[in-house]
């Protein structure tokens, strides 16, 4: 069978229209299921902004599933390396938490070791959320990423990972080229079940948080991630079998970039003179302050501060990892920097504000 994508015309004033549409090409069975819908939430900031999915998407989403019987529907991501220890505000600035309609869920707070690719890290922590969910709709960006040329439907998993595991893969990779086959094996630990992106308006220039954004029009769907992408990448103007990360996923049976063999429901065309990062990565991994930031995000660490701190032990308790402990002679939190993951979960949930990163 060949891979189905949908483009469907979209304003953000009737995109529940374009998602009724993707529930009847694409149906899944959610009566009974644990339902996850994890938008895009790269970092803090205001939904005309364009950086993270549009609320829009994501209430039309939640209210389409709540029709359809699941058991519960948890709405979460761990947002990008600008914002750990931020979740629930990068949920409220952006308007997602609203949009969520009670079901956001800090799924940063509780997460679970998984087995990863030993060339990069022989494991990883993963959000207990994504692993124990029967279904997961993963709502992507239609954006551009100066390291991986694109984000969308495979990108968009990078965020199952809390914290600074995302830096600290970042620097395990190396290069652009190994970094595009890290993003595969990240995607690989849960692959979600539909993908319906939000490319209303989307993003140009040297993404994933740049100001140069395009009006499309759209909203893209899909059950197979490397077909969507692949529709993506040729949208930008991008031959989809340039991409490593597509290469690498249709080597490793996840899919097929080439449309030639895809049933494209809607009209694909190109966007015309649509700016694309360079090829390379260069706008990342050449850039001396990106770097340098990627590697302070690796290395922060949580630390109490005895002036503040009354030793409730509250982050002791919402560690996903159980890496701190009370220290009994100081009555204070202390850290495992070998099992600390830098979610900074610790961070966000202090009632007295008392732990710094350093």
């Amino acid at each position: 069978m060949p891979e189905k994508v949908l483009i469907h015309p979209a304003a953000y004033s009737n995109v529940s229209r374009a998602v009724e549409r993707v529930f009847e090409l694409f149906p899944l069975q959610l009566r009974g299921k644990r339902v996850l819908v994890k938008p895009n939430v790269l970092r803090a900031s205001e939904a005309a902004e364009s950086i993270v999915t549009n609320p829009a998407v994501l209430r039309a989403v939640v209210e389409k599933v709540e029709t359809m019987g699941p058991a519960s529907i948890v709405v979460g991501d761990n947002p990008g390396l600008f914002s750990y220890g931020a979740n629930e505000e990068s949920f409220k600035k952006t308007g997602l938490m609203e949009a969520s309609k009670g079901y956001y869920q800090n799924i940063g707070n509780d997460s679970v070791k998984v087995a990863f690719n030993a060339a990069f890290l022989p494991s990883v922590s993963v959000s207990r959320a994504v692993m124990e969910a029967d279904v997961i709709i993963s709502l992507p960006k239609f954006k551009t990423h100066g390291l991986t040329v694109m984000t969308g439907a495979i990108k968009n998993s990078y965020g199952i990972l809390p914290g600074a595991q995302k830096a600290m893969l970042h620097k395990a990779a190396g290069s652009p080229e190994r970094f595009h086959e890290v993003v595969v094996e990240v995607f690989r630990l849960r692959v979600p079940d539909l993908f319906i992106v939000d490319a209303v308006v989307g993003m140009q220039g040297n993404g994933p948080a740049s100001p140069d954004l395009r009006n499309i029009g759209l909203v893209l769907a899909s059950d197979n991630a490397v077909a969507v992408d692949a529709v993506i990448a040729t949208m930008m103007g991008c031959e989809p079998g340039r991409l490593r990360f597509l290469r690498k996923a249709k080597e490793a049976g996840l899919g097929d970039y080439d449309l030639a063999a895809a049933e494209i429901i809607g009209e694909l065309k190109r966007l015309p003179d649509f700016k694309l990062p360079p090829m390379g990565g260069e706008a990342l991994m050449k850039n001396e302050s990106m770097q340098s930031m990627l590697h302070s995000r690796a290395v922060l660490r949580p630390k109490a501060g005895p002036e503040r701190c009354t030793g409730c032990g509250t982050c002791v308790d919402h560690c996903p990892v159980s890496a701190l402990s009370i220290n009994g002679q100081k009555n204070i939190p202390e850290v495992d920097p070998d099992v600390c993951i830098a979610c900074f979960c610790c961070q966000e949930m202090c009632p007295e504000k008392a732990i710094t990163l350093r």
